[in-house]
């Protein structure tokens, strides 16, 4: 009982104290609260972004298999993820997947060249991306036509010069009016419309309706002058065949192109299925949330300097009330305690403040991102509310223990005397 009236006393003097002086405990606090509101806010866009991926990759399709130039190790992208032109692959790589003597859990394979051109129609131009692609499109990445027809694979192979225009770019080229058997100019190169995709909108972060696609062959010879693709997915039979079909077309692959280690450590190409995707997408955003958070942190170690140095203000300020009380029979302990506690409660108190304002502008920011067109999900983990506010209590013991210290070792006699 003799505690608790102890401490509650404790709770009464700082309670005083800090309502005797709101702006000085105001401005104290401050950078504890937006310590803990970048943490929260940091982990929760983190977390946001993370499940954006993640939905963005498994839209594409949960039974796929995606392949791209250069080797990669376990848990990171290929090179030719981050822009790095690798000439690896080809489109006979491709299509040697779709043999079912070779790789029989295979259904369909879409390969993909793919570039940015202006596109002319008239007196109408605008710059949009261009596919190069094979009839692969239709069954792997669920693909559909609305007007018109896709290309043929005779079409595929022998550079035709038709298109299929995406669903915006049919309304930027052409209006309300028919735009299948019409004209259009690539790259100096005359094209027909074949067709027009149904609107689709964003799919694994690419904008379907924002693109113009033409068969592979064409792109590679007629539009890029190029002979590598940029990668190819393949859609399998089933889920529990995902692993087999992952190893053949490995193996294919290798036999193609003259590799006789089968470790995977001389590969020039990367095979993913889709949940090994996921799974290396979820590891690498997991470090980033977490090298993230531990930057917001930092702001907590400025916030408890900040608590320190206005603790040692208040030490001197309180020096004779220090004396004064250690004069009528407190004890070093009940110094230390009161200062301390005082300490602790002004980093807890801003711990939660910041924990509100950091959960109200990430629940801000996700209702922006989503007005924006993203599929955003607002997520609070209550491991950032916790670790927010566990670390500013450890921050107000960590810095709140040395003025509490000083305070407590006061001799009753100089504080006294102190002018």
């Amino acid at each position: 009982m003799d505690f608790l009236s102890q401490y509650n006393q404790f709770f009464r003097t700082v309670l005083k104290g800090l309502l005797n002086n709101k702006l000085r405990s105001f401005l104290t606090m401050l950078g504890i609260i937006i310590g803990v509101a970048s943490v929260v806010i940091i982990m929760s866009l983190g977390s946001g972004a993370q499940s954006l991926i993640l939905d963005q990759v498994k839209s594409l399709g949960s039974n796929t298999v995606g392949v791209m130039p250069g080797k990669s190790e376990k848990n990171a992208p290929p090179a030719s993820a981050m822009g790095i032109v690798i000439t690896t692959l080809t489109y006979d790589d491709a299509m040697a997947i779709n043999n079912k003597n070779k790789v029989p859990n295979v259904i369909d394979v879409v390969a993909y060249s793919k570039g940015v051109a202006t596109v002319l129609r008239r007196d109408v131009n605008i710059d949009t991306n261009i596919s190069g692609t094979t009839i692969g499109l239709l069954t792997v990445e669920d693909g559909d036509v609305e007007e018109g027809r896709f290309f043929s694979k005779n079409e595929e192979k022998n550079l035709a010069k038709v298109a299929v225009l995406g669903y915006s770019v049919k309304k930027d080229l052409f209006g309300d009016s028919d735009a299948v058997g019409k004209k259009i100019k690539i790259k100096k190169v005359n094209f027909e419309v074949i067709g027009v995709m149904k609107e689709r909108g964003t799919v694994a972060f690419q904008d379907y309706d924002n693109q113009i696609f033409i068969p592979i062959r064409t792109m590679q010879k007629l539009i890029l002058g190029v002979n590598h693709i940029g990668l190819f997915r393949a859609k399998v039979d089933k889920k529990e065949n995902m692993e087999k079909a992952t190893e053949d077309i490995a193996v294919t692959l290798r036999e193609r192109h003259n590799i006789i280690d089968q470790s995977g450590d001389s590969d020039d190409f990367t095979v993913r299925s889709s949940e090994e995707a996921m799974d290396m997408i979820s590891v690498i955003t997991d470090s980033l949330n977490i090298f993230l958070a531990a930057m917001a942190a930092l702001s907590l170690l400025v916030g408890g300097i900040g608590i320190m140095n206005i603790m040692l203000i208040s030490v001197n300020e309180r020096t004779r009330e220090v004396g004064l009380r250690k004069a009528v029979g407190a004890k070093g302990r009940n110094i230390l305690g009161q200062f301390l506690t005082e300490s602790v409660f002004l980093t807890v108190l801003g711990g939660l403040i910041g924990v509100v304002v950091g959960v109200v502008i990430s629940f801000l920011i996700s209702v922006l991102i989503n007005f924006l067109g993203y599929n955003w999900s607002f997520i609070v983990s209550f491991r950032s509310i916790f670790l927010g506010v566990f670390i500013a209590a450890l921050v107000g013991i960590i810095f709140g223990l040395y003025p509490a210290r000083k305070a407590s070792k006061l001799s009753p006699m100089e504080a006294l005397r102190y002018e």
